[in-house]
């Protein structure tokens, strides 16, 4: 007896011994398979999170900017000399393209014409908005996809573990920690993995559909309000 004491006791601590890296080199490669997608997802799901943030973060600071600009009483068309060339975000490629579409317009046109014209600009800007913003969104549904199929993918990891661990207890006839202990901690582990590749998805996926949202919305806005100044130079000049 007391020899099977000491052999469990050395089992116990070997396996107490077993670092992570040895759980997964010696994981069934089914569960090894499930461990290396899961990781996959995790890296991309962190590469999107960053990507976004900083993309956000630099668009909102330079629509500060163009803001300033645009509402510092300065000349419209020097404001857009300056920009046509090169517009690196999404609002100043709305109010690039709204201006040159204006520009191309005769001057002298009846109050019809007029209103086509406003109509023309205001169309052009809703669909250089759609078209930023469908890019800015790339990449950002498979946050969703991550969040809602990571746990499942884990939890086939830690059925399949499990399935191991009585696989090996019917070929031993030994119901010992020793013997289902591997089996059980890399079905654990698969699930940890889906867990830890999941939750930040969904948090993430959230976060930045809401920022995405607000800063759509910050686009719309100045889009009519664009339109309004428009609106009133054609008013000024039916006037003169």
């Amino acid at each position: 007896m007391d020899s099977d004491v000491i052999t469990g006791a050395g089992l116990g601590d070997a396996t107490a011994g077993t670092s992570l890296l040895e759980l997964v080199l010696d994981a069934d490669p089914v569960v090894k398979l499930v461990m290396l997608l899961l990781l996959l997802a995790s890296i991309w799901c962190w590469a999107v999170i960053i990507d976004k943030t900083v993309r956000l973060g630099r668009l909102r600071r330079k629509a500060n900017l163009f803001e300033r600009l645009f509402w510092s009483g300065a000349s419209l068309d020097e404001l857009y000399r300056r920009l046509a060339k090169r517009p690196d975000h999404p609002m100043a490629l709305i109010f690039t393209n709204a201006m040159a579409e204006w520009k191309e317009a005769p001057r002298n046109l009846d109050p019809e014409g007029q209103r086509n014209l406003i109509e023309r600009v205001t169309r052009v800007m809703e669909l250089t908005l759609q078209r930023e913003m469908v890019a800015l969104e790339r990449s950002l549904p498979s946050l969703a996809t991550i969040g809602a199929t990571a746990p499942f993918v884990g939890l086939f990891g830690t059925v399949w573990g499990i399935m191991n661990s009585f696989q090996s207890i019917a070929l031993t006839k030994n119901t010992t920690l020793a013997v289902v202990a591997p089996g059980i901690a890399e079905a654990l582990f698969a699930t940890a993995m889906g867990l830890l590749a999941a939750i930040p998805a969904v948090v993430a996926y959230n976060k930045l559909s809401e920022m995405l949202d607000a800063y759509a919305e910050r686009l719309g806005s100045f889009s009519d309000e664009f339109g309004v100044v428009l609106g009133r130079e054609l008013d000024t000049r039916r006037v003169a």
